[in-house]
């Protein structure tokens, strides 16, 4: 992305009261960023949500120069830019209406990674809590594997140290600018994870840690990844926070239960009980979940024998499946020309027949 076209989107993320759906729809009325800050207040007050002060604040905009200090920033300390709508943005994040329309980035892992899950959990964890996540961590490493959490003490912080330990990529989601490092104790942990995954934020490099950071922060985790893993949270820990914006999204969540008295783990017990989580005891058990068990050669002869045998509708489904998985039945309605009603019933039958089988998120990929 050239500078100019980076600057305009930047500077969108800086107007007063305009947030992340706002650009949204800015981006969907204008070709350009820069087309928003030329169109007139009366285009502009027009568009749905926003009235006269909004598109007063667009118009108002001067602060250009604070943009230009933060490109240079980031390219003195070579942090990547991530802009909503363009390839290297997280594809599962941009599918999240209020995800951020802009991201900064510092290290080498693949945002686009096939297997991707957040874990969060308690600032204070217990004995048990710490065992839960090493034992995940430690059978995740067998499977390409993306984890992510956000850093903070407690859980957070064991997730990053047993990933880094088990050589398990893992991203970092902050909820402050390049400028700092909360907790300070974690600026080791942190360098370590640049090599092996990385740090990532949406707010300037000189954003303070502040409180109310820290919500934005989680819907970030929640959307970056397939799944939400929670381990030992209160009934109102920021965890739950987490979890419900995983669920608002369609991603799956998942929670280790513990004891029916345990404080700690009484947020997971009511996600449980709430059916709002899936109960895990083990890696073992989010690897079945997810199905990422590996297929047997067996199981793939079986497989193609039956393609053999497969009605016209359900080879043409499956081999859209096949070249553009993982895919959603909405993009195989759009591929088809089929309505999903029909394509429904044609991706039961294939899974019936373990061909295919679903992903979180709704999406559907071939077991070969």
């Amino acid at each position: 992305m050239n500078e100019d076209l980076l600057l305009y989107h930047i500077a969108l993320t800086k107007i007063p009261q305009i947030g992340d759906i706002h650009i949204g729809i800015l981006l969907k009325q204008f070709n350009t960023a820069e087309e928003i800050f030329k169109a007139s207040k009366r285009e502009l007050e027009h568009l749905p949500g926003f009235g006269a002060i909004r598109a007063s604040q667009i118009k108002q905009f001067r602060d250009f120069d604070q943009v230009k200090k933060e490109i240079e920033f980031v390219h003195k300390n070579h942090i990547q830019v991530l802009v909503k709508g363009f390839v290297s943005y997280p594809h599962r994040l941009e599918h999240c209406i209020d995800s951020p329309h802009v991201l900064y980035y510092k290290g080498n892992a693949n945002l686009n990674e096939d297997k991707i899950i957040s874990i969060v959990g308690t600032r204070t964890p217990t004995e048990y809590g710490r065992e839960r996540v090493s034992e995940l961590i430690s059978t995740l490493a067998s499977h390409k594997v993306l984890v992510i959490s956000g850093l903070a003490y407690g859980i957070d912080t064991m997730v990053h140290k047993e990933s880094v330990k088990n050589k398990i990529p893992t991203i970092a989601v902050l909820g402050h600018g390049f400028d700092y490092l909360y907790p300070f104790a974690n600026k080791e942990l942190a360098k370590s994870m640049i090599s092996n995954g990385g740090l990532l934020t949406e707010f300037f490099h000189a954003t303070k840690p502040d409180k109310q950071n820290f919500p934005r922060r989680n819907r970030v985790v929640a959307g970056m990844s397939d799944a939400i893993i929670v381990v030992e949270s209160s009934e109102k820990g920021g965890s739950l926070i987490t979890a419900d914006i995983g669920n608002s999204y369609n991603k799956d969540v998942l929670a280790f239960p513990g004891r029916a008295l345990d404080e700690h783990s009484s947020g997971c017990n009511q996600l449980i009980r709430q059916h709002k989580a899936n109960l895990i005891t083990c890696g073992k058990d989010l690897v079945e979940f997810m199905n990422w068990a590996p297929i047997n050669h067996q199981k793939k002869i079986i497989q193609q024998e039956l393609f053999l045998v497969l009605e016209v509708n359900e080879k043409i489904i499956y081999e859209i499946i096949r070249e553009k998985q993982p895919i959603s039945i909405d993009e195989i309605s759009y591929a088809s020309s089929m309505k999903p009603s029909a394509i429904a019933a044609i991706i039961l039958s294939l899974e019936m027949k373990s061909l295919v089988v679903s992903f979180p998120g709704k999406l559907f990929k071939t077991t070969n």
